[in-house]
């Protein structure tokens, strides 16, 4: 850990101005897409999440493109009507490989891949998340992606606030997939509810640690979840008073020119940031983040069993 990178991130947080101290702002980014057909297919869900951000007023989300499969005319369509609403395309890979499983090189030959079946589109970025959030599986390969973003004119895309709302949908793909009832008006609740916590969670130690409020990037996914309910969850962090920014003003933010020295990355940056800062890891926990938690909630508040609960017409 080096200290002077610890303070360079402070002081630059605090200078960031009074207004980003006050403000909760925060920017909506989808990995994984186009993702394969589920509960819905792909077409409908794209159409459905495009829809949702236009009635919601959000002029521009960012889409991480993995783009193993995009030479398909339909799943190329796709990502052309995400920047055609308005939306920036960004690169996750082209296979989504965890950094920890390749070396250096074939990784960073999976980015460039990438990059090469992104080149045609429009409202491109030049910004790389890393899948998984797996970009520290130790210093020197950690280092060495950067330095080759870097030869590359990529930037981290970065996340701020992590979420597994991938584990939520993955709960309501296998209650579908085994015919059991889904009481949709709650599952909207759970969905919205955690998210705002895990924005809230994020806000909240940015403000203790770095001694500000940074613009937010959330991780979302495109899933069925965001299909549904993407207009849902803006309205309920715009009740929480979060505004919904743009991933161009979000990642114009002074944290995005900080690369946190440490190897507890996987949470985003707002916690590697803050676990410099001296928040204790264990600390780390908000229900958008346990698995066991999610489960919980879903087999409690759904109608997946058929038995009722009071919140489902039976």
């Amino acid at each position: 850990m080096k200290t002077g990178l610890i303070a360079i991130t402070i002081a630059c947080c605090l200078t960031a101005g009074a207004q980003a101290q006050d403000a909760k702002r925060i920017a909506l980014t989808y990995d994984d897409a186009p993702r394969e057909d589920t509960f819905l297919d792909g077409e409908t869900r794209a159409d459905m999440i495009v829809a949702g951000l236009a009635a919601a007023g959000v002029d521009q989300a960012a889409f991480f493109i993995t783009t193993d499969g995009i030479d398909s005319p339909v799943r190329e369509q796709r990502v052309a009507d995400y920047a055609a609403a308005g939306h920036v395309l960004a690169n996750h890979s082209d296979t989504h490989p965890w950094l920890r499983e390749l070396d250096t090189d074939t990784y960073l030959a999976n980015i460039d891949t990438a990059e090469d079946k992104l080149a045609g589109f429009a409202n491109r970025r030049a910004w790389f998340r890393y899948p998984y959030l797996n970009e520290a599986p130790d210093e020197a390969k950690r280092d060495a992606v950067r330095a080759g973003l870097a030869e590359r004119g990529l930037v981290n895309g970065y996340v701020t606030v992590d979420t597994w709302d991938w584990h939520l949908d993955s709960l309501f793909q296998q209650a579908k997939k085994d015919g059991k009832p889904v009481c949709m008006a709650a599952l909207r609740k759970l969905y919205t509810d955690m998210l705002v916590e895990a924005a809230n969670f994020y806000d909240a130690a940015a403000r203790e640690y770095l001694g500000r409020a940074p613009a937010q990037t959330m991780l979302l996914h495109e899933n069925d979840m965001a299909a549904y309910f993407t207009a849902d969850l803006v309205a309920a962090l715009e009740a929480d008073g979060w505004e919904i920014i743009s991933a161009d003003a979000a990642y114009e933010d002074p944290i995005a020119a900080v690369e946190p020295d440490t190897m507890f990355l996987g949470m985003g940056r707002v916690a590697a940031l803050a676990r410099l800062a001296g928040k204790p890891g264990p600390e780390f926990t908000y229900l958008a983040s346990e698995g066991d938690e999610i489960d919980e909630a879903f087999a409690v508040t759904y109608d997946v069993t058929g038995t009722g609960n009071g919140l489902c017409p039976q």
